[in-house]
């Protein structure tokens, strides 16, 4: 089989020059600083980008969740986006303790622009970007490593000059080494350290320097060393915010964005389910909730994640797959069937335990109603199911509780089915696979007519046959009067069969449950005969009286024989 030789087209990501590395032994303790660029960076990743009240609706929501920071345009770029900003601005929509940032490059007319645009806002960050990698600067701007870094500087030169002293008040600096994943780590130190020096900062007055893996290129490992480097290098680290930005070209952008955090990032920029330009921005939900699961409060609001995916697909026109982390439509779900006996296992234990026990029900990583997800869809059903997996939906949709037992033959009724369909089983038709399989079953047995009479034994020595059951019944077409007594009804009603040539049995296992509540209960028995040839069959019976429920459960064990 031929292989994939990549014959010198492609080389991995020089190593970063770091003997001690103090990432690999910490742990993530806190959220980091939050902020939302899906109103910009994932708002232009749209095949149809969003309008006016779109953008005003997506803000709202944003906001609701517990972003403190949010991106929510490029002004000079678009009338659409100025208007948008400015409609946030005069309409009082932004709270005291959000806020917005807006992206711009660093051109007199466009700052002036951007400016103009923040009038009025309490607080705002001017993010400015230009590229700095060997092959930006080669081919996008034919620049050397000191006219690119006098670009940088230059803009930020150009905001000092077309703000007041009022606005450097209200206004903080981000600046970002776009492609830093790609530039010469010593080279972004030096140009991060310039625009620092260029700006000013101070511990109150902090500047934001964001390190995008602007092309995800390394395992998440090496944006873990750049970060530390990174962090370890720049003068004045206590005046330095360090940003993530993290894309997903390799399909590790969580990864890299929790290992750029233990490396000493304090703050995540990315997108609500991952939206963003190619394969798409970091997945903020995702490294939150992978937070959460680990006891740690990620400082956003995520209890309804239903409602937020909704929101997310009308506002955007983007889907969410059925595998995406946590809010996938099929993450809590189980197909397998030992998985599928596990989680039901584990379920059915937590209902005896405290609210706030431990969470270890396996297979689920968190609870699914944490995060706004039902219990009824934990559990699947295909042809690769098992034998637990029906009977914990026929148990939590139907109220249902099939003895253990019985399982086995539940199973082999469900995948015969389930293989019939070629797809996945409705809860709805399992129930009415159990009904027209047990409790609606036609076959050689049925009863007619039936009658049960309580005796008394006359002394404490006498056997208690304290049952007589009388019965007309139908076998194989034809009538038959039965009787006979019995130390219960279903004592009875088998002793009764025994008169005619319906197959001689015993009965091996019984148990019952009630079901309903008030006058709407019932009782639910399930009974497992035995033949003489060793052949076994289980039956069930429902009925407000619990010795009709044997009795017809009998009749439905044995109108399981073929």
């Amino acid at each position: 089989m031929a292989g994939m030789n990549p014959n010198g087209k492609y080389a991995p990501i020089a190593d970063i020059p770091m003997t001690t590395r103090d990432w690999p032994s910490r742990k993530i303790t806190k959220a980091p600083l939050w902020c939302s660029v899906d109103l910009r960076d994932g708002n232009q990743a749209l095949v149809d980008p969003m309008g006016i009240e779109t953008k005003l609706a997506f803000f709202d929501l944003i906001v609701k969740l517990g972003f403190k920071e949010v991106e929510v345009g490029f002004p000079a770029a678009s009338d659409t986006e100025y208007e948008f900003i400015r409609r946030l601005i005069e309409e009082k929509r932004i709270p005291d303790d959000v806020t917005i940032q807006v992206l711009c490059q660093a051109r007199e007319k466009l700052v002036k622009k951007t400016i103009e645009c923040l009038k009025g806002a309490p607080k705002a960050i001017f993010h400015i970007y230009n590229s700095t990698s060997p092959a930006q600067r080669n081919y996008t701007f034919g620049k050397s490593k000191e006219e690119i870094k006098q670009l940088a500087i230059d803009g930020v030169k150009c905001i000092k000059s077309c703000i007041s002293a009022e606005d450097r008040k209200r206004i903080r600096l981000e600046y970002s080494p776009e492609s830093f994943s790609m530039t010469e780590i010593d080279y972004a130190v030096e140009i991060c350290e310039a625009v620092k020096q260029e700006w000013g900062c101070s511990p109150d007055d902090k500047i934001i320097l964001n390190l995008p893996t602007t092309v995800e290129c390394a395992t998440p490992n090496v944006y873990a060393d750049q970060i530390e480097y990174f962090s370890k290098h720049i003068t004045n680290r206590d005046c330095v915010i360090i940003s993530t930005h993290c894309h997903n070209d390799r399909g590790e952008g969580v990864a890299s964005c929790e290992m750029g955090l233990l490396a000493g990032a304090d703050r995540v920029e990315g997108c609500l389910f991952g939206n963003g330009e190619r394969t798409g921005n970091l997945d903020v939900v995702n490294v939150a909730l992978n937070m959460f699961s680990q006891g740690i409060d990620p400082e956003l609001d995520l209890h309804n994640l239903p409602e937020i995916a909704e929101l997310y697909e009308k506002f955007t026109g983007m889907s969410i797959g059925p595998r995406v982390p946590y809010v996938g439509e099929l993450v809590f779900t189980a197909f397998s069937g030992s998985h599928q006996d596990a989680i039901r296992k584990g379920m059915a234990a937590r209902t005896k335990m405290p609210k706030n026990a431990l969470w270890d029900v396996p297979y689920l990583l968190i609870d699914p109603h944490d995060i706004g997800r039902q219990y009824e869809g934990i559990i699947r059903i295909n042809s690769q199911s098992g034998k637990g997996g029906s009977a914990f939906i026929l148990e939590q949709d139907y109220g249902l509780t099939l003895p253990k037992a019985m399982h086995p033959a539940l199973g082999d009724v469900v995948k015969h089915a389930a293989d019939e369909a070629q797809r996945e089983l409705k809860a709805e038709e399992i129930y009415d696979l159990f009904i027209k399989q047990w409790l609606s079953k036609k076959g050689n047995l049925s009863i007619v007519d039936l009658a049960e009479t309580h005796l008394e034994g006359s002394s404490e020595s006498e056997v208690q046959e304290n049952a007589l059951c009388r019965a007309v019944v139908i076998w194989k077409g034809q009538q038959h009067a039965i009787g006979d007594k019995g130390n219960g009804p279903i004592d009875a009603f088998s002793n009764a069969l025994a008169k005619i040539d319906v197959p001689r049995f015993t009965i091996t296992a019984f148990h019952e449950h009630s079901i309903g509540k008030g006058n709407n209960t019932s009782a639910v028995a399930y009974i497992q005969i035995t033949c003489e040839n060793g052949n076994q069959y289980w039956g069930v019976g429902k009925s407000t009286n619990i010795g009709r429920a044997g009795i017809d459960a009998v009749v439905s064990a044995i109108n399981q024989i073929v």
